[in-house]
């Protein structure tokens, strides 16, 4: 097997105009000559790879991003800190993080932190913000004489919020979009009826040319009611799902899907506030957490709703929820179940991926590259 030597650029994801010269970057510093190269950086997905062959070996290049936060999650891990260095350990593991490469240390659930860890947090400006378990943030220990969250939150007002919203708008009609054609492509037959892909896609074309915000949110409403009920026609009559229904939900669909969002929402919660932004914010949304909402809308239809059509699809059955007269209670294998997915396809990965790139987008100027 050929040896090859490789490094590692860090930073966020580029776009797809600059991914020729990342590449071209990395490839100089290998020890010989690939023999071709093949570019991947899907529109939808937003992931790009970066696949080189030298002889007959081919390897994965991979984009990585340190976030300057820390979350530990879940019950029973001890936190533990040195002058130099966090230590966090659960069960049979144990993690260190130094410090001077932390900014927040987010403790969501139950755990024990020794009082003398948050003596060397504070002294090294480490912010300490404490979740319930569904990520509700309870209380924020903030270092003395440290105090620029209203700086940044002035920083988010001065956003281009219509610009903003646009792009959140199209990139959630773009997810959706590719999830039907995904769903089409495993059923090979089609999901829409006459007229309604063209008007989704004219629906991306008007929102360049919208000015108020109502206008904008009224266009995307529109197109997200109209996914749902696209997504129906992929599910069985008897599950009851016709549309997305406001709480409380009477079907097993919209009751999975308001579990996943949820599951979602309190991800994005953790790490917004890990990152110091203003959850309440938005550009898209308006209203407490408005700025999650914004963040997670893209990242929906790829990653929580797979997840639910995939169980009901394949898997559901009436032991895994109760109806009554006006709700349908999960059970709580099925919650467990979900969770599980959930946190073993990575989701969160890629919401912390979506909010750092925000928070750099806030802080830097730098381009906000959407998720989806």
């Amino acid at each position: 097997m050929t040896s090859v030597s490789t490094s590692v650029f860090w930073g966020l994801y580029p776009p797809k105009n600059d991914f020729s010269l990342l590449t071209n970057r990395f490839l100089s510093s290998l020890s010989g000559s690939p023999r071709h190269v093949v570019f991947q950086n899907d529109e939808l997905i937003r992931v790009p790879v970066v696949v080189f062959t030298q002889s007959d070996m081919y390897v994965p290049v991979l984009i990585m991003v340190d976030y300057p936060w820390v979350s530990v999650s879940g019950f029973g891990a001890h936190i533990k800190a040195t002058r130099k260095h966090l230590i966090v350990q659960k069960k049979n593991n144990t993690e260190q993080y130094p410090l001077e490469d932390i900014s927040h240390l987010l403790v969501v659930g139950g755990h024990t932190i020794h009082s003398a860890a948050i003596n060397h947090l504070a002294k090294n400006g480490v912010y300490i913000t404490f979740f319930e378990p569904d990520g509700t943030p309870v209380g924020t220990i903030q270092p003395f004489s440290v105090g620029d969250d209203e700086d940044i939150s002035e920083q988010q007002r001065l956003l281009p919020r219509q610009r903003y919203a646009i792009r959140i708008a199209r990139a959630s009609i773009k997810s959706r979009l590719f999830s039907i054609e995904q769903i089409q492509e495993s059923r090979k037959s089609s999901l829409f009826y006459e007229g309604e892909l063209d008007l989704l896609h004219k629906s991306l074309g008007e929102l360049e040319y919208l000015i108020k915000l109502d206008e904008i949110r009224r266009l995307y409403k529109l197109s997200s009611d109209m996914y749902y009920e696209i997504l129906s026609r992929s599910l069985l009559p008897e599950l009851g799902f016709r549309r997305r229904t406001l709480r409380p939900q009477a079907d097993p669909v919209n009751a999975m899907l308001s579990f996943g969002y949820a599951l979602l929402f309190g991800n994005c919660s953790v790490a917004v506030i890990g990152a110091r932004l203003n959850p309440d914010l938005g550009l898209l949304h308006e209203g407490r957490g408005g700025l999650i909402y914004d963040l997670i809308e893209p990242l929906k239809a790829g990653t929580v709703d797979p997840i639910v059509l995939q169980i009901a699809g394949e898997s559901l059955t009436d032991s895994d929820f109760e109806r009554t007269d006006d709700r349908c209670m999960l059970s709580d294998t099925l919650i467990s179940a979900m969770m599980k997915s959930f946190y073993t396809t990575h989701i969160s990965d890629r919401v912390n991926e979506q909010v750092y790139s925000f928070s750099q987008a806030v802080k830097t100027g730098a381009d906000f590259k959407i998720l989806y």
